[in-house]
């Protein structure tokens, strides 16, 4: 059975979140478009004594465009997205930095981290235990 983690969210984080709900003030327009760093969604859970992390980054190749690290006690998705739609009348282009902290619960074996992407949401999931967070670099494995 999932449990859901305890972390402190950011407020900024909250905010952008929240301006972006369907909230009765909501505004026609995505608020994650006008001007901001692209943002990453995740939602993470404890599962089988393992913290998991899933994170929304469709259209990124995770070989060249996402990095994930450890340092410390905190995990984060860094990369650059670049994308371009273009039909008969329509181009358009997304791209930009991004980067994504979240606080690992206590016992996390940084040394024992995977990560793997599948269909555009990367997936970590870190092992539980007694250990202490050091700075480390996980590979992405690609779901075939």
């Amino acid at each position: 059975m999932a449990t859901v983690a305890r972390r402190t969210p950011s407020p900024v984080a909250e905010m952008l979140e929240w301006l972006g709900s369907s909230s009765p003030f909501h505004t026609p327009f995505d608020v994650h478009n006008v001007g901001l760093a692209p943002f990453v969604r995740v939602e993470d859970y404890i599962e089988d004594d393992s913290y998991v992390l899933r994170a929304e980054l469709p259209g990124i190749d995770p070989e060249k465009d996402v990095e994930v690290t450890v340092e410390h006690d905190m995990l984060t998705i860094s990369g650059e997205r670049r994308e371009e739609t273009k039909d008969k009348n329509h181009r358009e282009f997304h791209y930009g930095a991004f980067k994504r902290a979240v606080a690992l619960p206590a016992g996390a074996k940084t040394d024992a981290i995977t990560a793997s992407y599948d269909n555009g949401v990367l997936l970590v999931r870190v092992p539980l235990g007694t250990e202490e967070a050091s700075s480390v670099k996980i590979p992405i494995q690609r779901s075939e």
